[in-house]
């Protein structure tokens, strides 16, 4: 139902963006100062210091929304022209929350390098680069190769996600009377969020991590293909437990989804310790319902869903973090730097309860909170 809605008001929309001029021409002495020949001081002026551009075009408030279309929500590799209305969604979130001005971008390259090479090529124009719905591990390795641009480059589906859950976790924590750090916390899905999410909370100091994918519980007795579940395997399941997902579950207290829908079942639930908390965060569906996890025996519950009470989606923060990458001029975001992030949003709610303890994504403190944050 709710697809079919959203595709008669895209239709109607014809595209969630336009462009609109600053400065309306209503003379050729408007249209010779704006244009040629007057642009050529500005030209000159940048050519001599590029810093410049931040002072005299629209580099200094733009974001590249870049994607290649190779892990679109959780459908997968779609078309580039398929990954559009994603791509264009974001770029309104971060207009609407945050006063950006952000360019959907969607690539039809065929290799990781041939992306990072047309990223490099387009980043001139911009203040950062927003690295959108790429799959792992082609992700990790753009990411890591382009920290030289010189603005930011970073891919919140990693990060912005670790972060989002990190802030979720304190609150959900307080409302069960557990302490994080010694929490028996699984991870289900090790992709670009998944990996990014483990890797935040074992640097907070979760010492008893578990990561589960699609061959089972993550380990130092498993082989990997490529150098990133290595990693995973050397700070996760620090007894070597081997097994499929239910086994991995079973007593513990924290299970977070970032795989698929209906990957989590009622036993599942059942099988965790007493207060259990479940963040089942596949888009567009969850891992499991709301209504099926309470009834399991789940305390605390959130989904990735915007219809959720309690959303936990990277749009509560890519919008604050990018405001606050632009203004202070940071060119990279520090794992201290997201914990502290993570704790400005949980503190929006004041008293959590398992019926509200996450902020909503509209709430426009939330893009001010974490972009104080990063300041």
């Amino acid at each position: 139902m709710l697809d079919k809605e959203s595709l008669k008001l895209h239709k109607k929309l014809g595209g969630k963006l336009e462009i609109k001029v600053k400065q309306h021409l209503s003379s050729k002495r408007q249209l010779s100062l704006l244009y040629t020949p007057g642009v050529a001081g500005s030209v000159k002026a940048i050519n001599q210091y590029k810093s410049m551009a931040y002072q005299l075009s629209l580099k200094k408030n733009t974001v590249a929304v870049i994607t290649d279309a190779t892990a679109v929500l959780g459908l997968g590799k779609v078309s580039p022209e398929a990954a559009l209305p994603v791509m264009e969604g974001k770029c309104l979130l971060f207009k609407e929350l945050a006063g950006i001005d952000a360019f959907p971008l969607c690539l039809k390259t065929n290799n990781w390098q041939e992306t990072m090479v047309v990223i490099r090529s387009l980043a001139p124009t911009f203040a950062a680069i927003n690295l959108e719905d790429i799959a792992a591990p082609d992700c990790f390795k753009i990411e890591e190769n382009l920290q030289d641009l010189g603005i930011p480059v970073v891919h919140d589906d990693q990060h912005a996600t670790a972060i989002a859950v990190l802030a979720g976790l304190f609150n959900a924590v307080k409302i069960v009377g557990k302490n994080l750090k010694k929490c028996r916390l699984i991870v289900c899905g090790a992709g670009a969020a998944g990996t990014a999410v483990i890797k935040l909370l074992h640097y907070y100091g979760n010492q008893n991590l578990i990561a589960v994918d699609s061959n089972g519980i993550i380990g130092k007795h498993r082989r990997f293909p490529d150098e990133y579940k290595k990693e995973l395997a050397e700070i996760t399941n620090p007894d070597n437990n081997r097994g499929n997902l239910a086994q991995a579950v079973r007593e513990s207290d924290i299970l977070i989804g970032v795989s698929k829908k209906n990957l989590f079942q009622r036993e599942m639930i059942r099988s965790m310790n007493r207060q259990a908390i479940v963040f089942a965060l596949a888009n567009p569906d969850p891992e499991i319902s709301r209504v099926d996890a309470l009834k399991a025996g789940a305390t605390v519950y959130a989904s990735g869903s915007s219809i959720d009470r309690n959303q936990i989606n990277n749009a509560l923060v890519f919008p604050g973090l990018f405001r606050g990458l632009i203004d202070s001029h940071r060119k990279k975001i520090t794992s201290q730097l997201k914990i502290k992030t993570a704790h400005a949003i949980a503190s929006l709610i004041t008293r959590p309860t398992s019926k509200k303890f996450m902020p909503s994504v509209l709430d426009k403190k939330v893009v001010r909170r974490v972009a104080e944050a990063i300041l």
